[in-house]
């Protein structure tokens, strides 16, 4: 339950990210690595805020808006034009990342194949929070923005799709190919058709008001029910946001919202998304730093590390190297781009967070998970505006 105390705590974090943000854009590094540092700091203080990073929170409170919002700004051509592309890396790039880590969890680290298979896929999907807060704060070259934060968006919805299988087979519920399959095809297709029938719904009602905050009230609706509606019948709540981001934000300048309208939807949807990544990235940090310390330098996390990063280039650069003699050919530096930017984050925790407690490996899970995120954020996080402009792929001011 929310109380005052934790209301005035989570006013004190705010006013960090505040001013954590001044900084970081005023030494030109990414704010959401400035944010987990600070997290991290506030964790070890006497009287350190105790508010942990659930599930709930993650899936119920902050994913929807931040990927509703993300889905907002795509251009659909561009999206469109980059789906052959996209789609191979989301999908067979999550499956063969995951395989990957999975087969060095079980085979050097010791863990037993549901446990290394649940966090190979977890852990597999680079996350759409801190890939796109990251790459519009260093603005990146614009194609390379859309096949990276496109892959982000559409590879969370594969693992969280093959976590839910996974964990039907921990539960030991038996599947045949043929169920898998359709629960496959449920959760991605049932997704679209929820978040496109809210997202139209929206619009309607929304060409029939000229009142900013009533059109900011009823987007905030299409975000939420879009993507909590799919997960309770067990659709893809990330593409469902998705999707309703994406109509929304490319249909309604056609007719439904004036483009002055559209403007006051922007900024909204830019605030609240400053608000929920703030509160995310500062809680990364917190509970990092509250994992046990003899953990956090373990041989299992520093395993994790290393196969998280093998998984992320046997899954690249083979299958980008497959459309080098097509029109959707990536430049080997955008490739480089593409395997050090793919950074996780929340998903991948309340993922982590959501393996049964019978499972004898789920300590180790979380604790591996929150090391490979807080890795990710912080050192690729923090190496990406240098590799960007070593390939000089950041674009400049007068044309962002």
């Amino acid at each position: 339950m929310m109380t005052i105390a934790n209301l005035t705590t989570i006013g004190e974090l705010l006013l960090v990210a505040c001013l954590i943000a001044m900084l970081m854009r005023r030494v030109g590094l990414p704010y959401i690595v400035g944010l987990v540092v600070a997290g991290l700091l506030i964790a070890l203080l006497p009287r350190a805020p105790d508010l942990p990073l659930s599930r709930e929170l993650i899936f119920n409170i902050l994913l929807p808006p931040l990927v509703f919002e993300a889905a907002l700004q795509l251009d659909w051509r561009r999206f469109r034009n980059e789906l052959p592309l996209t789609l191979p890396l989301a999908f067979i790039g999550v499956g063969v990342a995951a395989t990957s880590v999975a087969l060095g969890m079980h085979y050097i680290v010791g863990w037993s194949w549901i446990g290394a298979a649940l966090f190979g896929v977890l852990i597999a999907a680079t996350d759409p929070v801190s890939v796109i807060a990251s790459f519009r704060e260093m603005k990146a070259e614009k194609r390379l923005s859309m096949v990276v934060e496109s892959e982000s968006l559409l590879n969370d919805g594969a693992a969280a799709v093959g976590f839910a299988l996974l964990l039907a087979v921990a539960g030991g519920q038996s599947q045949s190919s043929v169920d898998t399959m359709i629960y496959f095809l449920w959760a991605t297709a049932g997704g679209m058709l929820i978040g496109l029938a809210i997202s139209g719904a929206t619009l309607l009602i929304v060409g029939r008001t000229d009142d900013h905050l009533v059109e900011n009230t009823l987007t905030t609706i299409a975000a939420y029910s879009s993507f909590l509606l799919a997960e309770h019948f067990h659709a893809s709540g990330v593409i469902a946001a998705l999707a309703a981001g994406l109509a929304v934000g490319n249909l309604a300048p056609r007719g439904p919202i004036t483009e002055e309208s559209r403007q006051h939807i922007l900024w909204f949807w830019e605030y609240v998304a400053f608000l929920a990544n703030s509160l995310i990235f500062i809680l990364i940090g917190m509970n990092t730093a509250n994992q046990p310390l003899r953990e956090l330098g373990s041989f299992a996390a520093a395993a994790a590390i290393l196969l998280v990063l093998g998984g992320r280039f046997v899954s690249v650069y083979p299958l980008t190297w497959a459309f080098s003699r097509s029109r959707w050919q990536l430049p080997l530096p955008y490739v480089h781009i593409l395997f050090w930017g793919g950074l996780r984050g929340a998903l991948a925790l309340a993922l982590a967070l959501a393996v049964p407690v019978s499972m004898p490996e789920r300590g180790a899970i979380i604790m591996a998970a929150f090391v490979v995120v807080a890795f990710s954020i912080i050192v690729q996080g923090l190496t990406m505006p240098r590799l960007l402009r070593y390939f000089d792929l950041g674009e400049q001011k007068a044309s962002s």
